[in-house]
């Protein structure tokens, strides 16, 4: 397993995936800028990273977990499994969220209530990094069978990695008023993803095969799905101006369908 884990493959995986992750720093710096708050921006970036995620999950991730299904059963059956494995990956992330409620949407770069963001700042950093893991191991599984499916999805998630880094670090500088530790926690947040990664990949790596790989897209699907329809888009919504919220979400899509048309 060690041999294969230095493979050409796995470390470009880890490195797509680290990649991603490294864009939660570009939100950490937001506490270096005088003005922080550009809510069209935000929005924009926000509807961007969620219609890219809902695009590429439902009409490539879902279909390549039909794919590998239908290489072990007949088309109705493999249609069949890829659904109720897409929607595990929507129960599986839907749990966590209950038990580690995402703080994403309650904190932005608007908050101006230095109490509450005092009382809830390290909690916030704690719980978004909770919620990076299953990002890790998507990018990171994503990548391994598929590169070019793998970096449109890293690239959606680095984009929504961006404002969950002004998420962190804004409510951590007030709880401490050290840009240093906000600086960490932000960087702690962005381990999570390659981490979980890692994890994922010492626990399934024995047992990888086209049935694992099934089952894996298939939940990769449904968790980027419910992201996206949870925390994306109805926080870009909120913020918006106007027609904004759309032309993201469909601008996203189009440029992930674009890396896909070019990449094959």
């Amino acid at each position: 397993m060690f041999t294969e884990l230095f493979s050409h493959d796995v470390l470009l995986a880890f490195g797509v995936c680290i990649a991603a992750a490294a864009a939660t720093m570009i939100g950490a710096f937001s506490i270096f800028t005088a003005h922080k708050d550009n809510t069209r921006l935000l929005s924009f970036g926000l509807a961007f990273a969620g219609g890219a995620m809902v695009y590429i999950s439902l009409v490539e991730i879902f279909w390549k977990s039909h794919g590998d299904f239908s290489s072990l059963f007949d088309d109705k059956t493999a249609y069949t499994y890829a659904t109720l494995a897409f929607f595990a990956g929507i129960v599986l992330v839907s749990t966590i969220d209950r038990i580690i409620p995402n703080p994403h949407n309650a904190l932005t770069v608007e908050d101006n209530d230095k109490t509450a963001l005092k009382r809830v700042g390290i909690m916030a950093a704690l719980a978004i990094t909770a919620h990076n893991f299953p990002e890790g191991m998507a990018t990171f599984f994503a990548t391994l069978e598929e590169p070019a499916v793998g970096s449109s999805l890293a690239f959606a998630i680095a984009v929504h990695n961006i404002p969950e880094g002004v998420s962190i670090a804004i409510p951590v500088y007030y709880a401490t008023q050290s840009k240093k530790a906000a600086i960490l926690a932000c960087g702690l947040s962005a381990l999570a993803e390659p981490a979980g990664a890692l994890l994922g990949y010492l626990i399934l790596a024995p047992f990888l095969s086209p049935l694992i790989f099934a089952i894996i897209f298939g939940v990769i699907a449904g968790v980027m799905v419910f992201l996206a329809m949870d925390e994306l888009l109805p926080t870009a919504k909120r913020y918006s101006t106007g027609h904004d919220t759309v032309y993201g979400m469909i601008i996203g899509m189009a440029c992930i369908a674009l890396s896909l048309v070019l990449f094959r």
